[in-house]
């Protein structure tokens, strides 16, 4: 049976995430004991204790990656299983090129913490911001989004996340004035998110190409198939790599496509480190995702591939 990998993305992370791979595996444990000395950064504290630091993008960034790369240390300890493909949304694409063998893992976890600082650092300035529009097609808030560009404010699509939920992203004001907007074409819904970033639009262009050479020594030349964000395809080399992730901020998520793309070539889908994916799944195909966020998940899924 084939599988796919998908990794979560912020807005995944909780007090205590990670808690149960870090006491009961042992290849979980040495890598947060190694990534706390390699970041100089007791993850202990980061991940399992109340704090603030929790919900700060480039500590949440690496938070996030190290819990999901956990999971996956804690599954492949019990059993020898590869994807067919691997895919994350937004932030979770790094956590799906370092289990494909695109990254050490101690280089990803430091990386994303600059990936936060940089995205922090462009929007600090511009009182940025998400929100969630439930509810219309596509087309319809990519036309309200074209409208409200063309009177002069920053607003983009920027998570296709499943069909009738799409995020778009901009400047607080534009978002909050276009609420209305959103409403009177019929959303169900639409809600400034608790962010204070504006992800994949080109409010973040900076950022990306600060990261773009930070990437570049790191990055190894060939690796495992790796579904982009950008243009829902897979790739597996470096320069192939280099031209998506450099895009990756600036352009919206693909999430939903991406699924749509490989869902006829795989059996089933394991999310590692939460189980935010696994809902959006829900409404996308019909094959079964499994949510690894304890340790105890790990039984539901040796089930399936025994």
């Amino acid at each position: 049976m084939n599988s796919a990998f998908i990794f979560p993305g912020q807005g995944s992370q909780s007090v205590g995430m990670g808690l149960s791979f870090y006491k009961n595996s042992s290849k979980a444990k040495d890598l947060l004991d190694h990534a706390s000395e390699y970041c100089k950064l007791d993850f202990k504290y980061l991940l399992f204790e109340e704090n603030e630091n929790l919900n700060k993008s480039e500590f949440t960034q690496m938070a996030i990656v190290l819990n999901s790369l956990m999971a996956y240390e804690a599954l492949k300890e019990q059993v020898n299983i590869e994807a067919k493909y691997s895919l994350g949304h937004s932030l979770g694409e790094f956590s799906a090129l370092a289990t494909q063998g695109a990254f050490n893992f101690l280089d990803v976890i430091a990386l994303v913490n600059k990936r936060g600082q940089f995205m922090q650092e462009d929007c600090s300035k511009i009182e940025a911001g998400m929100m969630v529009v439930l509810g219309l097609e596509d087309r319809v808030v990519e036309n309200l989004c074209q409208k409200a560009l063309s009177e002069g404010k920053n607003i983009f699509a920027a998570n296709y996340n499943c069909d009738g939920q799409i995020v778009v992203a901009g400047l607080k004001a534009d978002l909050a004035f276009y609420e209305s907007e959103f409403k009177n074409a019929g959303a169900k819904r639409a809600m400034l998110l608790n962010m204070s970033v504006a992800s994949h639009c080109p409010l973040l262009k900076n950022a990306s190409l600060k990261l773009i050479k930070e990437l570049e020594p790191i990055l190894k030349e060939n690796f495992e198939n790796v579904v982009s964000n950008v243009n829902a395809k897979a790739y597996n080399d470096k320069n192939q790599a280099l031209a998506l992730l450099s895009d990756q901020l600036v352009k919206p998520v693909l999430y939903k496509q991406s699924i749509k793309a490989i869902d006829s070539e795989v059996d089933f889908y394991i999310e590692f480190g939460a189980n935010v994916l696994k809902g959006l799944n829900k409404k996308i195909t019909q094959k079964e995702t499994y949510a690894l966020s304890k340790i105890e998940d790990i039984d539901e899924i040796l089930k399936v591939i025994k």
